[in-house]
């Protein structure tokens, strides 16, 4: 429950916060991407009026800020410390939440590799692949096993080496029995008497054996009564001695229920304990997480004022090197100063200024003229145009008749 209530509310955050300010931050990009491919070709007189547009900007916003600062309102100190607040929680929220969906895409991903791997075994073998806890107890359960089976090989192996004694051992006592019977032999045939020794050997071994068997059935009835007997005797004993244990065991088992009983409230108690010392450690984590950001906010600020202040240490100093210029006797001082030459630079440029009205009146002077001027060389230029059009015309009718120029007249003769 508690894990589909952290999904339900990431998913929640997702679907209310993050991606509409993703869709809003896409709209506005596709908006401005739009405006600029509207836009005509931009030269480098348009850029470059527009980057001296965007300094102006940049000194106005740098002035406001300067002016802000010098008044030093409280109350907008403070709303724009809560801003901060919020904005770098708000980041460290998108962050966090972003390395979620990360995390939960690679354990997707794992997911899925894990399946099919669990698929390659169990058409390879069958079998299903342990996991977590059952994977550790077959492990020590193997090795449990590994353990009895390395004592048991070491059992075999003196059983092994034993058994290669006695083989032995047997097979020297054949050689030896073997050796015995033939020189017993030998002696028989010696005496007349071959095949004695086998009859008697089997004459014994079958009085022994008839002895053996009557020995067999009188003990195995003598036996059975007793193992009656001794059975009967060892069950009245157990029923004796269990008594008292099976009266223990009843108290043992009542006083375990009332145990689990008490173990149980107790464990619910150190339950409920837990919780609140819980949610007491994040409540203090996140005042600990709060002062600390407000301590590094304060840190920003304190080392703003101070660049704040060294830069107004350097422009006192430079209004009291002026001052200093300005006020003393020595000329070359008094050149070096920024009013100084402000004042040459303001004295060049009205000499500039009279010069080219000057230049200006003459050129309003000696425009009719020269327009004038300019229209009768351009009619000259239209009549030597005509002119030499007539000449050219004069030239195709040659073959015609003959054209000659007589007291500023053309005649014309076939």
């Amino acid at each position: 429950m508690k894990r589909l209530e952290e999904e339900i509310k990431f998913n929640s955050y997702m679907v209310t916060e993050k991606f509409p300010k993703e869709l809003e931050n896409k709209k506005k990009e596709l908006h401005f991407l739009q405006k600029v491919v509207s836009e005509p070709a931009m030269g480098q007189s348009d850029l470059l009026e527009l980057e001296s547009k965007i300094n102006e900007i940049n000194t106005e916003i740098n002035q406001l800020i300067e002016k802000k600062m010098m008044r030093n309102e409280p109350i907008e100190g403070k709303l724009s410390l809560y801003r901060q607040q919020a904005s770098i929680i708000s980041r460290k929220k998108e962050g966090k939440a972003e390395e979620l969906q990360e995390a939960k895409e690679k354990l997707a991903n794992l997911e899925r590799e894990v399946s099919i791997k669990t698929n390659q075994t169990r058409g390879l073998d069958g079998t299903e692949v342990l996991k977590g806890d059952e994977f550790k107890r077959y492990v020590n359960k193997l090795r449990s096993k590994s353990t009895v089976f390395k004592k048991k090989h070491q059992i075999i192996a003196e059983f092994k080496a034993e058994f290669g004694l006695l083989q032995r051992t047997e097979e020297l006592l054949k050689q030896r029995h073997e050796n015995i019977q033939h020189q017993l032999q030998a002696i028989e045939e010696k005496k007349g008497i071959s095949g004695y020794s086998y009859t008697q050997e089997e004459l014994e071994r079958v009085s022994a054996l008839k002895s053996e068997v009557d020995e067999m059935k009188g003990r195995t009835l003598d036996d059975m009564s007793e193992m009656v007997k001794k059975l009967n005797s060892l069950v009245s004993e157990k029923k004796s001695a269990l008594a008292p244990v099976i009266k223990e065991l009843r108290q043992l088992r009542q006083k375990c229920q009332e145990l689990t009983q008490e173990c149980e409230e107790k464990k619910s108690q150190y339950d409920s304990c837990a919780a609140g010392l819980e949610s007491n450690r994040s409540k203090l984590e996140q005042e600990v997480r709060g002062l600390r950001e407000e301590c590094l906010q304060e840190e920003s600020k304190y080392h703003y004022t101070n660049c704040m202040i060294k830069n107004l240490e350097v422009q006192l100093r430079r209004a009291t090197d002026e001052m200093k210029a300005y006020v003393s006797s020595d000329q070359q001082e008094k050149r070096k100063a920024i009013r100084e030459q402000y004042t040459k630079n303001i004295a060049e440029q009205e000499n500039l200024g009279k010069k080219l009205r000057e230049k200006q009146k003459a050129v309003r002077e000696s425009h009719g003229p020269n327009m004038k001027q300019a229209k009768m060389w351009r009619d000259f230029e239209q009549l030597m145009e005509c002119k030499k059009q007539c000449f050219l015309k004069q030239q195709s009718q040659s073959s015609i008749g003959q054209v000659i120029q007589e007291g500023g007249e053309d005649r014309l003769i076939l």
